[in-house]
């Protein structure tokens, strides 16, 4: 794609960066295809190349956004299916960072949007808030009826009960069992960690058993990714900062063997922190370092060697890979290797490449399209006739729970399991 960017607007580095990438596009339309918007909407500036004409328009004139653009950018899942089809390399990711954050500095929503946004960046990235919205929001839903779509959706996806807090989510160290091979630091998380605290706990149990130690660092809460994809860059960057320092404290005291993560979601920011402070000379080589440090819970645990057991029972798993794990970090085969090896039966998906629609607060601000997404992924997954589904990402299961009896669980719960932990709580619901 040819661009014409002024050696001004070039000495910008999110500008350079975002000619770069428009200038890998060759406008194939291969995109298209795999682009969960557009085969819904069949709208071109709902799939990626549309919106990359939107934002290559909109930078290369240094106009503020219009109404226009910022409806079709805000409809982008951020699911990067198109990087993977994509047979030019384009790193779309980068650009709609760029062009959400571009937004965000030149756009004045509606107020009733604005409010809404500053409600999410304020309460889902801090746990402790978080957990207060949800224990109101009982009361929330006597008022379903009468507020608007984006409160509704909200308290559709907010659980009847909020689990307590748990005590393994402080600051503290975990020692390996037996013989120690790794020191990890794990990403306690924010909204997770309210919503499904038995993950971290499944997560420590099976990382110890296999010779980890487990590092939970004072400070290392929010990675910074929900309001990133909402295009608060400073807010974000704030937020990774104080994780980088966290982390950074844990590995001069003791050097990390890895960052390990077990929200896909922030798994992929958390790998682009390198990228993302490039140009921040006190945080460019701690980011680098951290980055290289980050593996999915999935990775370490296939590169370490999983100690499984046979299957507690047969089940049949539908394996469902976030777009995050799939898309954003190319990890495909180590969890369903992993969910096989562990002895449970693993079934793909039907079109696994279309995303849930949860992608972070999507499924608050878009929760029409939202909720078609969801209902075409649960359609599928139904299909595979599965005893229970497993995935990477609390906010599909979150998202993909809202529509189906069918129990879904992290895949760490069931790994676990198999390795000598407690039967995942879903299931033992699910026989009740």
């Amino acid at each position: 794609m040819q661009t014409r960017f002024t050696l001004a607007q070039l000495a910008d580095p999110g500008i350079k960066e975002a000619d770069k990438i428009l200038r890998a596009c060759v406008h194939c339309g291969f995109c298209t295809a795999t682009c969960p918007t557009y085969v819904l909407l069949g709208d071109e500036r709902d799939s990626p190349r549309g919106r990359i004409y939107l934002m290559k328009d909109m930078l290369e004139k240094s106009r503020p956004a219009d109404a226009d653009t910022v409806k079709h950018i805000d409809r982008c899942l951020s699911c990067l299916a198109c990087m993977t089809t994509c047979p030019s390399g384009v790193h779309y990711m980068h650009l709609v960072d760029h062009g959400r954050a571009y937004i965000e500095q030149t756009y004045r929503r509606p107020l009733a949007d604005r409010m809404t946004r500053a409600l999410l960046a304020a309460v889902l990235p801090r746990a402790g808030r978080f957990r207060a919205m949800l224990m109101l929001a009982r009361f929330g839903r006597l008022l379903a009826p009468v507020l608007p779509a984006r409160l509704r959706a909200m308290l559709a996806l907010a659980p009847p009960r909020v689990p307590a807090p748990s005590s393994l989510d402080r600051p503290q160290t975990f020692p390996a069992q037996g013989t120690r091979m790794k020191r990890v630091a794990l990403l306690a998380g924010c909204a997770q960690r309210v919503l499904e605290p038995e993950i971290n706990a499944a997560t420590i149990r099976l990382l110890t058993r296999h010779g980890c130690e487990v590092v939970i660092a004072e400070g290392a809460e929010c990675c910074g990714a929900l309001v990133h994809h909402m295009g608060m860059a400073e807010r974000s960057q704030a937020d990774a900062r104080r994780t980088i320092d966290a982390w950074w404290r844990a590995h001069e005291a003791a050097p990390l063997d890895a960052v390990v993560i077990n929200t896909s979601g922030c798994g992929t920011t958390v790998k682009d922190y390198g990228f993302i402070f490039r140009t921040d000379p006190a945080y460019a080589a701690k980011a680098a370092k951290i980055s290289s440090l980050t593996r999915d819970v999935t990775e370490l645990l296939a590169e370490a060697g999983l100690e499984a057991a046979p299957a507690p029972e047969k089940l049949t798993v539908a394996y469902h890979s976030a777009c995050s794990m799939q898309h954003g970090q190319k990890i495909v085969a180590q969890p369903k290797a992993l969910l096989a090896q562990a002895g449970f039966a693993v079934r793909d998906i039907p079109e696994g490449h279309l995303c849930c629609g949860s992608a972070g607060t999507y499924n608050m601000l878009q929760p029409a399209l939202a909720r078609q997404l969801a209902a075409r992924k649960v359609a599928n997954i139904e299909r595979v006739v599965p005893d229970v589904v497993a995935t990477g990402n609390i906010g599909c299961m979150v998202q993909i729970g809202s529509g189906t009896r069918i129990p879904v669980v992290h895949t760490v719960q069931l790994l676990d399991w198999a390795t000598g932990g407690p039967k995942p709580p879903q299931l033992e619901a699910a026989l009740v």
